[in-house]
């Protein structure tokens, strides 16, 4: 599991010795002198933001610079000690990295003495799962039924629950397409998977899938098959059946309302956090976030999947240039190879829309102080711990494997995370250094802050600050331990800040891909 940064005076953190940048805890001005310990004293030359990276060490033009002992790119220009080392003077590393399968695998251990929770609160599920909510849905097969399926769910968005203390809500399930989308495609079959799989979700109590009546993707394509458990709450209809959008708003809002004392009859009972299938997605990144939040949560990760549970990563992109640290942790050559192929796809994806992966950092990545993609990816894998890679899952496939696993995702916030829930994932865990706000219902999404000033500044968006880290106030090991408490009482009903502001239900968004007729 990870280790804690080393902090120094002035406000620096050293990630690893042989690195040849720090990071800047709080603002440098011009002439700062830099004290550390192995290197000649010298001054900053320009301004350096908080978050941002500071030269420590000489490199030639052309040269490696190296940031948690890894290459985050290739100086542009001769950089100094006490230079900023940024996007003017530090570019793309192109070279080809050296992959190993199965060379770094480890096995994580639960730390005894440590009271730390091995059940949870859940909703027991007829096949065996177990929910962390109990929430009706609405499921459009196409996009012309979504104002219809709204139009149910918000009937009860603020009344018509009050008696029904088990039901956490209803929420509409709607997208973008549906009609034109050939179901055999690469994109119908993802789209397909993606319904299939929030369809059959054990956040589901009760389900009511509403379609037009005349779409490529047919009402019946999204629960025949499924293997939905004996006694499971479905109900099926399409608008041109049902006598246009009037009629079948109020057949719609009658059906739920005779599902609602059935799915209420669900009662929360102790489950093992082996049941748990755990979500990993950062969003807004900052040079914090592989320091605090990332670090953190994979430390948390390792207690779920040490437990016995299972964790997910996902934002392809956004872990090319640090995927072999993680085929090194593949249990397979076959797991490694399935995450190289995922790369591969990516590539040739990029380049058809005449880009690159390194286009990844945003703007406001860059603004917090990340530079190159090479640099976002080792901070962004840190959210995976240690574990073994037991899985490599293209997007929205059911998540079989027990353990650390990965999906194939963009990094795009809401469409990585769709994926996510839709494979299983019954909590989320989102970590963000410049206050990202995503919610992702029937999931609860736990927001876990990098960095202190953003953390007070949006303390009503955030579950948890990881700045404390970089503060001194806390250890790494510490908030681990505090994200897998946070994340086994969310399970057990805990509200998240997202959930109390009821968002979730306009995140889902499913990755298009392909063509429409």
């Amino acid at each position: 599991m990870s280790a804690d940064p080393t902090p120094s005076e002035p406000p620096i953190l050293r990630l690893r010795e042989e690195d040849h940048v720090v990071v800047a805890t709080a603002d440098l001005p011009i002439g700062a002198e830099i004290p550390l310990p192995g290197v000649e004293a010298f001054r900053t030359t320009a301004p350096i933001p908080r978050g941002h990276k500071l030269a420590v060490r000489p490199v030639t033009q052309g040269g490696q610079v190296l940031k948690y002992g890894q290459s985050i790119g290739r100086a542009t220009t001769a950089i100094a000690p006490g230079d900023h080392v940024h996007s003017h003077n530090l570019g793309m590393d192109l070279d080809e990295r050296e992959h190993e399968f199965g060379t770094a695998r480890v096995q994580p251990t639960f730390p005894e003495g440590r009271d730390l929770p091995r059940t949870f609160l859940g909703y027991h599920r007829p096949d065996g799962r177990v929910g962390t909510r109990n929430y009706i849905g609405v499921i459009t097969s196409v996009n012309c039924s979504a104002s219809s399926a709204n139009m149910i769910a918000d009937q009860f968005r603020h009344t018509g629950l009050e008696e029904f203390e088990n039901v956490d809500g209803v929420m509409a399930i709607t997208h973008q397409s549906g009609c034109g989308l050939v179901p055999d495609s690469e994109g119908g079959q993802m789209l397909l998977r993606t319904l299939r799989g929030y369809a059959n979700h054990p956040n589901f109590g009760g389900l009511l899938v509403l379609g037009l009546g005349c779409e490529m993707i047919a009402v019946n394509q999204l629960v025949d098959g499924l293997g939905l458990p004996e006694g499971a709450y479905v109900e099926t209809m399409t608008i041109q059946d049902f006598g246009g959008i009037r009629a079948t708003v109020r057949a719609g809002v009658e059906k739920i309302q005779e599902m609602m004392p059935r799915v209420n009859e669900a009662r929360r009972e102790p489950a093992d956090v082996a049941h748990l299938t755990l979500g990993l997605n950062c969003g807004g990144s900052d040079g914090y976030s592989g320091i605090t939040a990332n670090p953190a949560l994979g430390y948390a990760s390792d207690l779920l999947v040490a437990a016995g549970g299972t964790s997910t990563l996902a934002e392809t992109p956004e872990v090319y240039g640090a995927e072999h640290l993680l085929t090194r942790r593949a249990v397979s050559p076959e797991v490694g190879q399935r995450l190289l192929d995922r790369i591969e796809w990516w590539k040739d994806y990029t380049a058809a829309g005449e880009g690159t992966l390194d286009n990844n950092p945003s703007p406001g990545n860059k603004a917090g102080g990340l530079t190159t993609i090479l640099e976002k990816s080792l901070g962004a894998v840190a959210k995976g711990g240690t574990a073994e890679l037991t899985g490599v899952y293209e997007y929205a496939e059911p998540i079989a494997a027990k353990g650390f696993t990965f999906m194939d995702t963009p990094g795009y916030d809401p469409v990585s995370v769709t994926g996510l829930v839709a494979g299983g994932a019954t909590v989320v865990c989102f970590t963000t250094g410049r206050g990202s706000v995503l919610g992702c219902k029937p999931a609860p999404s736990i927001k876990l802050a990098t960095n202190t000033p953003m953390y007070e500044r949006m303390h009503e968006d955030m579950d948890l600050n990881c700045g404390r880290i970089v503060d001194g106030t806390a250890s790494l090991t510490e908030v681990g331990e505090e994200i897998y408490r946070m994340i086994v009482e969310v399970a057990s009903g805990r509200e998240t800040v997202s959930e109390e502001l009821d968002l979730g239900q306009d995140e889902f968004i499913p990755w298009h891909v392909g063509a429409v007729t």
